[in-house]
Formats: C-alpha cells, sequence, structure tokens
C-alpha cells in the first residue's frame, strides 16, 4: 500500500488526460444520480409494476402510438396519445393522489408524462423503465386491440 501511494503523485503527473477523464466521468455519474433523485417520480421495473397491479394499486396511463397500444399494451391500461396528454384534465385530477405509472413503447415519452405530471401537483408518479419493450423482454403478457 506504501509503495502504491509513493507512485501515486507520478502516476497522475504522467497521465493528466486519463485522470482528467476519469474525474468527468465520476462528476456525470453523480450529476445524473442526483438528479434521478430529485426529479420526483421513480421507475420501475416491469416486476415492480406486475407487484403494484397484483396489488390493484396504479392507473396505468399507457403513452404509445394507437397502433402500438393495439399491437399490445398492459392488460388494464389506459390509452391517452401523447398530444392528448393533459394533466389539468378534470378526469384525470380526480386521481391526483393515485399510484400513476406512465408506460409507453421505450419509456422516452412516459418519462417527459410523468414530468409533466409531478409539474402539475401530482405526488405518486412513476414510469415503467424501458417501457412495453422491457415489459417483452421480461416475457410478460400483452393484451392487444383497444382495450
Amino acid at each position: 500500500m506504501h509503495e502504491f501511494l509513493t507512485r501515486l503523485p507520478s502516476f497522475l503527473g504522467h497521465h493528466i488526460l486519463l485522470v482528467a477523464t476519469f474525474i468527468v466521468i465520476i462528476l456525470a455519474l453523480i450529476g445524473l444520480e442526483v438528479s434521478r433523485k430529485f426529479r420526483g417520480f421513480r421507475e420501475l421495473t416491469p416486476a415492480a409494476l406486475v407487484q403494484m397491479i397484483n396489488r390493484g394499486e396504479p392507473l396505468v396511463i399507457d403513452m404509445s402510438a394507437i397502433a402500438d397500444f393495439e399491437k399490445g399494451h398492459i392488460a388494464g391500461s389506459k390509452h391517452v396519445a401523447p398530444s392528448q396528454f393533459d394533466p389539468e384534465n378534470k378526469d384525470l385530477a380526480k386521481a391526483k393522489d393515485l399510484q400513476i405509472v406512465t408506460v409507453c413503447k421505450n419509456g422516452a415519452e412516459s418519462g417527459k408524462a410523468a414530468k409533466r405530471l409531478v409539474k402539475a401537483g401530482f405526488t405518486n408518479v412513476a414510469t415503467l423503465a424501458g417501457g412495453i419493450n422491457a415489459w417483452k423482454q421480461a416475457d410478460l403478457p400483452l393484451a392487444k386491440g383497444r382495450r
């Protein structure tokens, strides 16, 4: 250990670019984790969402394109087109205290919707990490059609 500590300053001096890159990567990872912590919603794995559904807790809102929704969606989920999504809608406002989980094909659109819900005052919001693609990859069943 002593030998390592005596050689460390020499190593750092000879590899400044490597050390700087390492520090930038570490700071980026810390920043990413801090932003995840304070964004106001959480990401669920498919298994965690299955547990919630089995307990009858969440309102699952699918933000996928209608064609993708009809090809396969989580049973019991409600389809809302991204262009029609309005967290201020009076019907959705009734669900402010419910657990709401947003879902889309790959997780990108549902993350935007979750941010809008948190901004509108919803307190119990989550997204399905990886979206329907992650659900399929976990070999979980999908319902087909409009309902």
